[in-house]
């Protein structure tokens, strides 16, 4: 996901999603563990979506506090 479609998307939406690639996440981490997951690059590319969702929430946060 690119950050420009991250930063179309509304708070409420946001959370949303972050919630839904937390649960992902821990899903392939339990593939990982058991050696079932095929593509472990997975992990990452959840991870780093995650964090750049939190990045942007972050982001509106500290604007709104200014």
């Amino acid at each position: 996901m690119e950050i420009s479609e991250i930063r179309k998307m509304s708070s409420e939406d946001l959370k949303k999603k972050i919630t839904a690639k937390k649960e992902e996440l821990f899903t392939k981490r339990m593939q990982a563990s058991s050696g079932t997951l095929e593509k472990p690059a997975e992990l990452r590319i959840l991870r780093r979506e995650i964090a750049r969702m939190k990045t942007v929430l972050k982001e509106r946060e500290m604007d709104g506090e200014k």
